[in-house]
């Protein structure tokens, strides 16, 4: 199978490098907006902007049919030093594309202007272009806005590029396809006295060491063997001298999830943990917990439908059914919680030589942008299909 051949590939490409060299991080897509806007206003779309402060909204409606779909990109960047040297390498310090939104963007652009030349369909296809993906839950705030009241879709769709799938392949699960995200935050409060006196006071840097390690036996020795969960210290604060115990140390880490239960009884674990180390060791330790983005849900139907598209545009052998969920997270999780939907991952080619999510190497492959837009085209025909 073959994607559609784009005459204006070679122009999306360079609209992809483009954003590329110009990031921008949450809330503060301001030129990307503009791009957008431009683009779709220039194709032929109705435009709409300002949910979420810097979202972008094209609408286009083919037929007499009023049922409407919604095809969504993130548009943000991340606030990581990018270190490639190509000529679209990015302008500014400390900022870089580092998740392929760029390609994203540049994906849902290509099928705006390929439908908008090409209406084969009937009905009405929303294109949302949302900021404010990387931790900060666009997604959500768009909805606050008024998204699904004001485009009120029956179904929506997003995609993401993945590397370590093969171009050419495109991975479509059911069920839980991103984790959910949980941030927590533990004081260890002991008491502080002179390192040559340890006896004197309460170590808050043993304590905190020691629960460390007890962190570790939460997923293993409390949930089912056959759940999934992760469980992350990744800061570990405290002390400010070389001869001082400190009062108090700090802890962070992030809780990963795919089912509510789960995370339930992980937290109830650590709150366990918690209690006992702090008793055994004579100091007071706090918890708190920030739930972040919930998981990223594929409703049945709606998979099912995309398999059956990716199939038609990549070819049978190409749609991977059997690929495991990431513990990763995704912000188009709320918009599955409010409609029905699908999160499809397409092949980015190997992750080798850096080329991997968030990390200071990574580029999109220019090579699946014809793949992504064929996908958004395929799906709007067969979602909105000419009656009779």
């Amino acid at each position: 199978m073959r994607p559609l051949d784009l005459p204006f590939l070679a122009e999306l490409t360079a609209l992809r490098r483009d954003i590329h060299a110009h990031p921008e991080l949450a809330f503060d897509e301001k030129r990307t907006g503009d791009l957008v806007a431009r683009e779709l206003e220039r194709y032929g779309l109705e435009v709409h902007r300002g949910l979420a402060k810097t979202g972008v909204v094209g609408v286009l409606r083919a037929g007499t049919s009023t049922r409407m779909i919604g095809l969504r990109a993130d548009m943000d960047a991340l606030p990581v030093p990018e270190l490639n040297e190509f000529p679209h390498h990015s302008r500014h310090p400390g900022r870089m594309h580092a998740c392929g939104h760029d390609g994203h963007t540049a994906m849902l652009l290509g099928a705006a202007r390929h439908l908008a030349a090409h209406p084969d369909f009937d009905g009405i296809a929303v294109f949302i272009f949302q900021p404010a993906e990387e931790s900060e839950g666009g997604a959500a705030v768009m909805m606050e806005d008024g998204l699904f009241e004001q485009f009120p879709v029956e179904a929506v769709f997003g995609m993401h590029n993945w590397p370590g799938i093969p171009v050419g392949d495109m991975a479509v699960m059911p069920g839980p396809v991103m984790a959910g995200t949980c941030a927590f935050e533990i004081t260890v409060r002991g008491h502080g006295c002179h390192a040559a006196m340890p006896n004197q006071g309460v170590d808050a840097i043993v304590t905190g060491s020691q629960l460390v390690q007890a962190l570790q036996t939460v997923v293993s020795r409390t949930l089912h063997p056959c759940e999934s969960a992760v469980v992350s210290i990744t800061q570990f604060h405290g002390g400010t001298a070389w001869n001082v115990l400190p009062e108090e140390v700090v802890l962070r880490g992030t809780i990963r999830t795919f089912k509510p239960d789960i995370q339930e009884t992980v937290e109830r674990a650590i709150e366990r943990l918690c209690s006992g180390v702090a008793a055994a060791n004579g100091a007071q330790i706090n918890v708190h917990f920030d739930h972040r983005y919930p998981p990223t849900v594929n409703s049945e139907a709606e998979a099912e439908f995309c398999r059956r598209v990716a199939r038609e545009v990549l070819g049978p052998e190409r749609v991977l059914t059997d690929v495991l969920p990431s513990m990763g997270a995704e912000d188009f999780a709320y918009m599955l919680q409010e409609k029905p939907g699908c999160y499809v991952w397409l092949g980015n080619g190997p992750g080798t030589g850096g080329c991997t999510l968030h990390n200071a190497h990574y580029d999109f492959n220019d090579d699946i942008l014809a793949y992504g837009v064929s996908y958004w085209v395929r799906l709007v025909q067969r979602a909105l299909p000419h009656s009779g």
